[in-house]
């Protein structure tokens, strides 16, 4: 459930509005952190980004897997290579 938190911000001319440093420190938003916009009926939801796993969207214990982002649990099911 969403939480008011009364604060109030105007859309600048180019589309921009500013979080309060108050409302990014309390949930660890820091400066060139990416946020995700989702869409809800007529609300914008902003979420702080984390990459995820492309199978099955795990954002914990991820790693790289040629160029991909993996979890864990899904790295652990791939099958061994075969070599000759």
């Amino acid at each position: 459930m969403m939480k008011s938190t009364g604060i109030v911000r105007k859309v600048d001319e180019l589309g921009r509005v500013v979080i309060p440093i108050e409302l990014r420190r309390t949930l660890g938003i820091g400066e060139k952190d990416a946020l995700e916009i989702y869409v809800d009926g007529e609300r914008i939801m902003l979420k702080k980004y984390e990459p995820a796993c492309i199978f099955c969207g795990n954002a914990e214990n991820v790693t790289y897997f040629k160029g991909k982002i993996v979890c864990n649990a899904c790295l652990s099911e791939m099958p061994t290579p075969v070599t000759k």
